[in-house]
């Protein structure tokens, strides 16, 4: 699999009576059997709020890969498809609680993201191979 973007945002108001700017979009964009996808990952802000207290994350910049800061809203869809790679059928996902947003991140590799980040602010692109990023228990 080739990353060729990661990145995520907060998301704005459209409509005076919308609940938008409650949540985070964090964006994958792969190349995967010759096809470039990208898996959408919605969330609530506060999970990230309160990363700290149930991760080894901290809210606000993870690392910087190059001259970029990357933010865990940066990283939650890379993650998400790192742990489970049943992701590459899907094209968006939605996390509706902390123990899910948990289990996504949890056994991930920090220095791996790290690598992988960096791969793709030097070259445009990072090559993952199957699920080696998931840690054993």
């Amino acid at each position: 699999m080739i990353i060729k973007r990661c990145t995520g945002y907060e998301l704005v108001k459209a409509q005076p009576n919308t609940s938008e700017d409650f949540f985070n979009r964090s964006e994958v964009t792969y190349i995967h059997n010759h096809t470039e996808k990208t898996l959408y990952v919605l969330y609530v802000r506060y999970f990230e709020e309160q990363i700290d207290q149930f991760s080894n994350f901290t809210e606000g910049s993870v690392f910087q890969a190059g001259e970029r800061d990357v933010y865990f809203k940066d990283i939650v869809a890379l993650a998400s498809l790192l742990y489970n790679p049943e992701l590459v059928n899907r094209k968006r996902i939605y996390i509706k609680t902390q123990e899910e947003l948990k289990k996504y991140i949890q056994n991930i590799s920090l220095t791996e993201l790290k690598d992988i980040l960096i791969d793709l602010e030097k070259y445009g692109q990072a090559e993952v191979k199957g699920i080696h990023s998931v840690k054993e228990s």
